[in-house]
C-alpha cells in the first residue's frame, strides 16, 4: 500500500510566489527523499489549468504526512494537500 499527496494551488497563491517559493520547496524534497523519508516520486500534471496541481508518492501515511507539515508550499499557503490511499497494481 502506497498513499499519494494530491496538491491543488490554493485560490490566493499567485505565479511568482509559487516560483519564488520553488526553490525551498525543491532542496525540502531532495533532502527529504535523500534522508530515506518514504518518497517514491513526486511532479506536478502537465495541464494548461491555470489551478495547477501535483502529486507525490509514499511509502506510508506517515512519511506523507510528515512530508506535507514542513513543505513550503504547503507552510506559505500555496497549495492544498490531500492524502489518498493508493493500491497500484505492478506489473512484472
Amino acid at each position: 500500500m502506497e498513499y499519494v499527496v494530491m496538491y491543488t494551488l490554493s485560490e490566493d497563491a499567485d505565479r511568482s510566489r509559487v516560483l519564488e517559493t520553488f526553490p525551498r520547496h525543491k532542496a525540502y524534497y531532495e533532502t527529504f527523499h535523500a534522508a530515506g523519508g518514504g518518497l517514491i516520486a513526486l511532479g506536478p500534471f502537465q495541464t494548461t489549468d491555470p489551478a495547477g496541481a501535483s502529486m507525490g508518492i509514499f511509502t506510508s501515511r506517515e512519511a506523507a504526512e510528515r512530508f506535507i507539515a514542513a513543505d513550503p508550499f504547503v507552510l506559505e499557503g500555496l497549495a492544498i494537500p490531500r492524502i489518498l490511499e493508493w493500491s497500484a497494481v505492478r506489473f512484472a
